[in-house]
């Protein structure tokens, strides 16, 4: 069956994002869209995720436990995960591995933590928005031993892209898709890349504004509509 997704969507705990992306906002503005499953990705950190699930199970909207992690190498990936508990225990290296720096809300944002009536229930004082001390294929292995999925964020982009980074996508990385921004060109991009012509490509919004969520843009073919089927979907090539 298709279902209709947005897997890349922060909250207001990223500190890029507007403060009314709040789970409820987010929920709601997501079935108005008419979307069946979404990712909430925040940098760094899964803080809101428990909220965002919360609200989603309550009004019929599969929520995706993700993060979008900064590695070492400034390259940012979609960390999705099977369940809550193993997106918070990634989370604990992650933070184990960030920089010991603290949020200034006045430079660089607030990073709002929420429960699910969107009551403000706390700050993130660690800064989300740098780098990791983490590299990608520590980071990788770390994901895929949760029996996670990895996603190279935004790889048509200039900034924190894989591709630009490192100049190629290494095949030894064992992706099946990548993620292009959602007003990529996509001919344009495989001219430009005709060795990525291989691999399967889903755009998402990596939204940080609630009108930026996608609409009935991207569909994925899966058994049901669980975590379980999505993450099967767009699990590593088989060697």
């Amino acid at each position: 069956m298709k279902y209709w997704v947005d897997l890349h969507i922060h909250s207001c705990l990223s500190p890029c994002a507007e403060e009314d992306m709040t789970p409820n906002n987010i929920v709601n503005m997501a079935l108005i869209k008419g979307l069946d499953i979404i990712a909430v990705t925040d940098h760094n950190s899964t803080g809101n995720l428990q909220a965002v699930i919360e609200v989603g199970n309550r009004q019929g909207l599969l929520v995706i436990p993700g993060m979008e992690l900064c590695t070492a190498e400034e390259i940012h990936l979609v960390c999705l995960f099977p369940e809550l508990d193993k997106a918070q225990t990634f989370e604990k290296l992650v933070y184990d591995n960030l920089s010991p720096m603290k949020n200034r809300e006045d430079i660089f944002g607030s990073q709002i933590l929420m429960d699910n009536e969107d009551n403000e229930i706390g700050r993130e004082s660690r800064l989300l928005s740098g780098a990791s001390m983490l590299d990608t294929e520590t980071a990788l292995k770390s994901v895929r031993n949760l029996n996670g999925v990895v996603i190279p964020a935004h790889v048509n982009r200039q900034s924190y892209s894989m591709l630009n980074t490192l100049g190629a996508i290494p095949p030894e990385y064992g992706f099946k898709y990548l993620e292009l921004s959602k007003n990529c060109v996509f001919d344009e991009f495989i001219k430009e890349n005709p060795s990525l012509n291989s691999y399967q490509y889903i755009r998402t919004s990596d939204s940080h504004f609630l009108c930026d969520l996608l609409e009935q843009e991207v569909a994925l073919e899966l058994e049901e509509k669980t975590i379980e089927s999505l993450l099967a979907a767009l699990k590593v090539r088989q060697s």
